[in-house]
């Protein structure tokens, strides 16, 4: 096989055949993501270059992940990476695969961020007129003198007899038409005289025996005006805890989606979870200042004083029924890991301390938000109303299953 010429297309289509006999479900994708790990080209560039002959390291490479595909490993482990919502994030053994269902998660987030938190707040500053404005009257006082040069220049043209325009005949210069439009010249050229000669006098200020300017009370009012007005206001920064952030997607798409809008503290119990989403934020260039990591349980390493402070509760636990766990795919079962997917008899076990500390993290009007079991989301919805949370809804995902619950925290709390 060494000596052998293997081209892309040859390998493409041995290693479809390959895993289709060993039960594949998708043995034709699964054979393009693994070329396109082993090359390094896209997808669509594969079909550019069938002709290509691999080299050696390219052959070993496509040869060792073709066997642990054929023993279920789950692609994603194999290539390394995985792509999510407008980010790819490195994806390693120990480590949960990111779902298409928790795209939809962050979805609920930012549509909560983008119409409750980060839209434009309404203008409150209104503007009070003063009692005497100076540029009010210099208008009434223009408008006035152009008034009376138009009434100057109308009987002017009335005096011109039919025998004054006849003996005028055609001479443009001489007619009725002529003296309208003159007049009306003259009349606007002494109006814009008089403004100017207005705002001159009003912008000369008024001198005391000393020669320095008085202030006078409109200009004293109006200097009081601008010191009273309240200064523009820092934009709106959102913050998100996140729960069990396995890769991070969930906090970097936020972070990356929203830059400069978001930021996200995000917990993790397994330490191999925290390195690979530190270097998933790293590969993004986002700042621990954007998106924070902590090794911890849950919300153990929240800062006191940083409980009430957050907009957003967002979670992907682990909820799968300890029943249903044995029943789950072979490349999930054996190859992902069970801390990050067991939830309890009924999948609610860390739902249930999620939901317990959710008041104590949200500020008022705070969102609470899982992702959770299908069979399990009415019992979730109902626990979140007898926790006193309001606006509960179910989200369906993209297949109609419900599988994502939000709520509003209306009352946070404060522990003694």
């Amino acid at each position: 096989m060494a000596n052998e010429i293997w081209t892309i297309k040859r390998c493409l289509e041995w290693t479809k055949e390959y895993l289709a006999e060993r039960g594949e479900e998708h043995p034709r994708l699964s054979a393009e993501w693994l070329l396109c790990a082993a090359t390094g080209l896209a997808r669509i560039d594969l079909y550019m270059r069938m002709d290509e002959t691999l080299n050696a390291a390219q052959l070993e490479t496509m040869h060792a992940a073709v066997v642990r595909r054929a023993k279920g490993e789950p692609l994603q482990y194999i290539t390394g990476s995985t792509q999510f919502r407008m980010i790819d994030v490195a994806c390693a053994p120990g480590v949960l695969i990111p779902r298409p269902e928790t795209e939809m998660l962050v979805e609920e987030v930012l549509n909560y961020l983008d119409t409750e938190v980060l839209s434009p707040e309404a203008a409150a500053r209104q503007r009070v007129e003063l009692p005497w404005n100076d540029e009010v009257e210099q208008a009434r006082k223009a408008e006035a003198a152009l008034a009376d040069e138009r009434a100057t220049a109308e009987r002017r043209a009335a005096n011109l007899t039919a025998a004054d325009e006849a003996a005028l005949g055609s001479d443009v210069l001489g007619s009725r038409a002529y003296a309208e439009e003159l007049a009306d010249r003259e009349a606007e050229e002494a109006a814009a005289q008089a403004a100017e000669a207005e705002a001159a006098k009003a912008a000369e200020p008024e001198l005391d025996e000393y020669g320095i300017a008085i202030e006078c009370a409109d200009q004293k009012m109006a200097s009081a005006q601008d010191a009273a007005a309240p200064a523009p206001t820092e934009p709106r920064i959102a913050r998100v805890l996140e729960v069990g952030c396995g890769t991070g997607c969930i906090s970097l798409s936020l972070a990356w989606e929203r830059r400069g809008h978001v930021t996200c503290t995000a917990t993790d119990i397994e330490p191999r979870a925290i390195d690979l989403a530190t270097k998933n934020r790293d590969a993004l260039g986002l700042t621990s200042d954007e998106v924070a990591f902590s090794l911890t349980n849950l919300v153990s390493s929240i800062p006191r004083e940083e409980w009430g402070t957050f907009d957003v509760l967002v979670s992907n636990p682990p909820y799968i029924p300890t029943d249903v766990m044995r029943s789950l795919p072979h490349e999930v079962k054996d190859f992902e890991p069970d801390l990050a997917l067991e939830g309890g008899a009924d999948g609610l076990d860390i739902f249930r301390r999620l939901l317990n500390a959710a008041p104590y993290m949200l500020r008022a009007g705070g969102l609470f938000a899982c992702e959770l079991y299908e069979g399990a989301l009415d019992a979730a919805a109902e626990l979140c109303r007898q926790a006193g949370l309001s606006d509960v809804r179910i989200v369906h995902d993209l297949t109609d299953r419900p599988r994502i619950v939000r709520a509003i925290v209306t009352e946070p709390k404060q522990r003694q």
